[in-house]
Order: C-alpha cells, then structure tokens, then sequence
C-alpha cells in the first residue's frame, strides 16, 4: 500500500472512464454500490444520493477499488482506502455531476438531490496482469 494515490494508481484510475465500486458502512456490515469518479489530485471525487450518503454522514470510512478486465482477463486493479466528506454544496454538487457525466459521456443534467462527495486517499494499491 501506497500513502495517498502513486503515479501508476493515478494513471490507471484516469486512464478511461470505468466504473469504481464503493464500500460504506451501514449498521456495522458492508455496503457496495456502483458510481462513477473523478481524480482531482489526491482526491476522488463522486456525486451520489440516498443509502450511500447516509451512510458516509455516520462513518467517513470508506474503500473504492477499479478494475479494468478485456472480457474475462483481468488487466489491472486500483484499490483505495480513505476518509470521505460530504459537500453539502448544491452548486458545487452540480458542477461536480455535470464534470463527471461529461468524463463519462452521459447527460450532463444534475440531480437536485445529488451531493458531492471527496475522498481523501490514505493508501492505494493497484496491480497490473
């Protein structure tokens, strides 16, 4: 494990867009939701809405691991452990949801409810096949 993001996580995690799958707690047992993300720095960022916010607003805790596979073969795996905070900003949460869904070629519409979320790296790791 890597204190913060090293270059080739960095790398790897913006080198296209793909979908992180996020772990919160929720009454003492793991819950796991896809999203997309953005790396600002040593920041991940995410915009996101319902049982995830909840959860992080009781424990900031959090793990997002990334995998890009060609079919069934696994190429690599970036997995970050760290510290989130809600943004409880409407307009920095709409910049955020307009940014990501650019990345990632959807609508650029925001959702009303949706909020920022940043993610202080304290490790990753990653792996390359």
């Amino acid at each position: 494990m890597t204190r913060g993001l090293s270059r080739t996580a960095r790398d790897l995690l913006t080198s296209e867009p793909l979908t992180a799958h996020l772990a919160t707690c929720r009454a003492g047992n793991p819950h796991v939701a896809p999203l997309w993300y953005d790396v600002q720095g040593d920041t991940i960022e995410v915009v996101t809405t319902g049982q995830k916010l909840t959860n992080l607003r009781e424990n900031p805790k959090v793990a997002l691991s990334v995998a890009k596979d060609d079919g069934p073969r696994a190429e690599w795996m970036v997995t970050v452990l760290g510290t989130a905070t809600v943004v409880d900003d409407p307009e920095a949460s709409e910049e955020a949801t307009k940014r990501i869904n650019r990345k990632y070629d959807a609508n650029e519409a925001a959702w009303a409810e949706n909020r920022l979320v940043r993610i202080d790296v304290g490790s990753s790791s990653h792996r390359i096949y």
